[in-house]
């Protein structure tokens, strides 16, 4: 599958580059994709929410009325879940969310998202490029130029580029990642995705390192 490399300006160089059909040119799996993003949201979570229960409150276990012959409900102490400042019945504990999903799903959802962000148009390759210097606005205008305005963009690297994570750090819509971080979730929360030609060879070497 060939696609034109762009220019940071967003025009053509002329030059075409081939795209690894087994990880670009798949039919996407739906499931897979549910379950990779699913799993990536569980992460997420700090799982550290906590309410005290009956046994945790600190509070007189002195029975505060006789059992019999009151006309309401038996209580034992002040600790009762039905009292104001008492225990709360079933709260939640720490837990852990994490979904454990299978290596083979894993690759299948990432390469699944990435062939269908090729089918809706939103994959553009550009050249390799840097910048001299840490700048917030001249990546905001190359990243206009190639995934337009207020739309949110990422764009992979092959390695670490200090000026552009610097310079990408506080765009509001876009981004900037290394290959090696890009996951289902990512690919599917942006319009654009965008790779520079170096990233394209450590993706597909990041997929031929997982199949063996």
């Amino acid at each position: 599958m060939k696609v034109d490399i762009l220019s940071t300006e967003g025009t053509s160089t002329g030059r075409s580059i081939d795209l690894p059909d087994n990880i670009f040119g798949i039919e996407p799996n739906d499931h897979a994709l549910y379950l990779a993003v699913k799993q990536y949201q569980a992460h997420q979570r700090q799982g550290t929410h906590k309410t005290k229960e009956r046994s945790e409150i600190v509070g007189s276990t002195r029975k505060i009325k006789r059992q019999k012959g009151t006309g309401t409900a038996r209580a034992g102490s002040i600790k009762n879940p039905i009292f104001r400042g008492g225990g709360r019945i079933f709260g939640p504990r720490p837990r852990k969310y994490e979904i454990k999903l299978n290596k083979k799903v894993s690759r299948l959802a990432r390469a699944s998202a990435l062939a269908q962000k090729v089918s809706q148009g939103g994959l553009k390759v550009v050249e390799d490029f840097t910048l001299d210097a840490p700048k917030t606005s001249a990546l905001a205008e190359i990243m206009t130029s190639l995934g337009g305005t207020g739309t949110k963009n990422i764009l992979v690297t092959g390695d670490y580029d200090k000026n552009l994570y610097l310079s990408g750090r506080n765009l509001q819509s876009s981004s900037v990642i290394m290959a090696n971080e890009l996951n289902t979730y990512s690919i599917m929360n942006c319009k654009n995705l965008i790779l520079t030609e170096s990233s394209i060879e450590r993706i597909a070497s990041s997929f031929n390192q997982e199949s063996k």
